[in-house]
């Protein structure tokens, strides 16, 4: 008890010192408050796209490439707290946010035992020019947990890419796809065959940047792919 009331003086202290504020709208965070005030943790777009129904998310991959489901915990739109949390998570070096939104949505998979037994968790990689400049891919953190709550293994090398491009969000997807046939390659690919596969990024906008890393997956041997995302465009409705 003492050593709990000492420890919380000491935390109270140091929010004084160095406030902690909250990524979605700049407020102070009071105690028992991670990331997200409450309030903006409670204003959270959530998707409910789940792996056991098929959704929105599902439907734009239709044609396109061969995967057994996607999912996403949260809707992308611009100037949202989404975005604030993104943002602090890819520029602002705030890694823990990965690990806070993969440590919820992890739980949340577990729990409701929405998916069935995944093998590995691959995450969307950084070309290794772009990871040495910005010191973390940005999606690691957030796999990571996942692969933590399903007791699945996190690899990290298995999925590369080859070419350090710009971003491509404005491009149209036949324009991508004309540039990028080649852009990421499987090393490894024994250890995915006749395995379940968990694909993750951060936002997925069009979902090109997803269709062609599974494409790229698909070239093993019984590979089955499932698609998950911290964020969504909400332009898939």
């Amino acid at each position: 008890m003492v050593v709990s009331t000492v420890t919380n003086i000491i935390n109270d202290i140091n929010s004084i010192l160095v406030p902690r504020v909250c990524f979605g709208c700049n407020a102070h965070l009071n105690r028992g408050e991670n990331h997200l005030c409450t309030v903006c943790r409670n204003n959270l777009p959530l998707t409910e796209y789940t792996f056991n129904e098929e959704n929105a998310l599902d439907r734009i991959f239709y044609g396109r490439i061969n995967i057994k489901k996607a999912s996403s915990l949260l809707f992308f739109t611009e100037n949202g707290i989404v975005q604030q949390l993104i943002h602090h998570l890819k520029y602002k070096n705030q890694e823990q946010i990965g690990t806070f939104l993969g440590d919820w949505y992890g739980q949340e998979l577990k729990e409701r035992a929405f998916l069935p037994a995944i093998d590995y968790v691959l995450p969307v990689p950084l070309h290794k020019k772009k990871l040495k400049k910005r010191g973390y891919n940005q999606v690691a953190k957030f796999a990571q947990q996942l692969a933590h709550h399903l007791h699945a293994a996190y690899h990290a090398d298995i999925l590369i890419k080859n070419a350090n491009t710009k971003t491509q969000t404005a491009k149209s997807r036949i324009a991508r796809w004309q540039n990028n046939t080649a852009l990421y390659t499987v090393k490894h690919s024994d250890l995915l065959q006749n395995k379940n596969v968990l694909l993750v990024d951060d936002v997925i906008t069009s979902g090109a940047t997803m269709e062609i890393c599974a494409k790229a997956l698909q070239e093993v041997e019984g590979v089955s792919i499932f698609i998950l995302s911290m964020a969504v465009v909400p332009q898939f409705q």
